[in-house]
């Protein structure tokens, strides 16, 4: 490898570690912050509680990675513009496009270990997070999931426990369901089954249930069920995708399909995942971009600043776009493709230009 491939992504690197590192410690205690007053009612000790953030900083972390890169470049830049780096390198021959190539495709590099490393791992300590704060929620009492055998419900309400299992789900309706009824000794005290349940709100409307109690059927046209969980409950509880590592996002997907349950949320997060050493990298040359037309006039605070800004409006069209495609108003693809294409030809039209300044 060359000497000055060598410096640059040395100086990149430690650029970059630099806005990561600030970045974790500034959210680390956000994180803190936020356990001390979840927890404030229990008396836990506070290792403990920056043990719980450390565990959910990662994920975050991997959510502002675009960021990360577009700052930690320009805190790059800004090195080689005050120690007259890129005059030394310009008069040695290596011109703008060079050095931007050579750190776009190691963003690229880092974006893939990124995913493949960071992402996974994160999504193993989010998943432990959620697991251990669940012990000490009011939330613990109510679980459901879904498996090959459908959605299962575990549901404790007015001292009975409610053992639900519907084979799938079709728009505001559980189809196929039993549930069983149990006391608080896991008693049985009742059996139903329908064809069809609307679980709109808390109030549940079955229809035609079939009972089974004390070894009598009874058939009814209607009854009503109350339960903790709604359709807007159950969607929200397997919203939190990103404690779910790359292979069991691609085993829930396959659950969601059984189930007849709409896996537009999944493929719009693996689709960003998949895209994501595209994303910085494209990031990283825009931010390279801005630095070539603008680094020499302006002092680091307004370039740091101007990054800051950008970061923010970029995460808004990004967050609009999504939204969009996860409620189905433009295609899901469109919507994850879309920042890319419009970053790519930004990105090529301010390159034709770059080598003559």
């Amino acid at each position: 490898m060359k000497t000055y491939i060598k410096f640059l992504i040395s100086l990149f690197n430690i650029s970059f570690f630099k806005v990561f590192f600030t970045f974790f410690i500034i959210i680390l205690i956000t994180n803190i912050l936020e356990q001390v007053e979840f927890f404030k009612d229990i008396n836990l000790n506070f290792f403990y509680l920056v043990f719980l953030s450390f565990l959910n900083t990662p994920t975050i972390i991997f959510e502002i990675l675009p960021f990360i890169f577009l700052i930690s470049t320009q805190v790059f830049f800004i090195y080689l513009i005050d120690k007259k780096e890129l005059e030394i390198f310009k008069y040695s021959g290596l011109n703008n496009f060079m050095i931007i190539k050579i750190i776009s495709v190691y963003t690229f590099i880092a974006g893939l270990i990124f995913i493949i490393i960071f992402y996974n791992v994160s999504a193993i300590m989010k998943n432990s997070y959620l697991l251990v704060k669940n012990k000490y929620s009011d939330d613990n009492r109510y679980l459901a999931v879904i498996t090959e055998n459908g959605l299962w419900i575990k549901d404790e309400i007015e001292g009975n426990i409610n053992i639900i299992n519907a084979n799938k789900m079709d728009n505001i309706y559980l189809l196929d369901v039993s549930i069983t009824q149990f006391d608080k000794n896991f008693k049985i005290l009742n059996i139903i089954r329908s064809k069809k349940i609307d679980i709109t709100s808390f109030q549940w409307k079955i229809f035609e249930p079939l009972t089974l109690k004390n070894n009598q059927e009874t058939k009814l046209s209607e009854m009503t069920l109350k339960s903790n969980f709604d359709l807007k409950k159950i969607n929200s509880l397997f919203s939190n995708l990103s404690s779910l590592t790359m292979v069991n996002l691609i085993e829930l997907r396959k659950d969601y399909k059984s189930l007849n349950y709409s896996v537009i949320d999944i493929d719009s997060h693996l689709y960003k995942i998949i895209t994501y050493p595209i994303y910085l990298t494209l990031i990283t040359v825009f931010s390279a971009i801005i630095m070539f037309n603008i680094g020499y006039n302006k002092n680091s605070l307004f370039k740091i600043t101007l990054g800051i800004l950008l970061s923010v409006v970029i995460y808004y069209i990004n967050h609009f776009l999504n939204i969009l495609g996860t409620n189905e108003k433009i295609p899901l693809i469109l919507s994850i493709f879309m920042p890319l294409i419009i970053l790519s030809i930004i990105n090529f039209i301010s390159i034709i230009r770059l080598n003559e300044k």
